[in-house]
């Protein structure tokens, strides 16, 4: 059974940084505390978040993560990884992957608009027919849309198909 994201925030050693810190606030407090850091510092702000997934075996590994782009000035990330053994199709894993980078995008939407920080969701889902995930890309657009997000795939979608990517296990 999956626990949501909004409820991982409360749980203070499930999200981390790049490398490998834990980050001991509620993930809205932490990416409040990076914004205003931020903002302080001059940084005009984007924030990508995506989510991927790798099958091994019998569990399926979930890749969450918040990019902060800093205006030709880099970026970091927040990651919170989940496994699970529930099975899916290919199709059904693309959805949960939006899912899950949906929740935590409405969890922390009011930062954004309240900071005026533009805010894009990322699936990493192929935009060429002729890939089997392809068959999510109608459903996610419509439900990223759909909840008044930004939207990118791939090739664009780097938060999920990069970032998300590298810290999957």
């Amino acid at each position: 059974m999956f626990t949501t994201l909004a409820e991982h925030s409360t749980q203070k050693a499930l999200w981390r940084r790049f490398n490998g810190d834990h980050i001991q606030t509620p993930i809205k407090e932490a990416v409040e505390q990076a914004i205003c850091r931020e903002v302080e510092a001059g940084h005009k702000l984007k924030v990508c978040i995506g989510t991927d997934s790798q099958v091994k075996g019998e569990e399926t590994e979930f890749a969450t993560v918040i990019v902060f782009l800093r205006e030709g000035r880099g970026g970091f990330m927040f990651i919170h990884n989940e496994k699970t053994r529930q099975k899916f199709s290919i199709k059904e894993r693309m959805l949960v992957e939006v899912a899950k980078s949906i929740e935590i995008a409405y969890e922390l939407c009011d930062l954004f608009t309240l900071y005026d920080v533009d805010m894009e969701v990322h699936a990493d889902i192929n935009t060429n027919p002729h890939f089997k995930s392809n068959e999510a890309l109608r459903e996610a657009m419509g439900y990223i849309l759909g909840m008044g997000f930004a939207f990118k795939a791939k090739p664009e979608a780097f938060a999920s198909s990069s970032c998300a990517n590298k810290v999957v296990n």
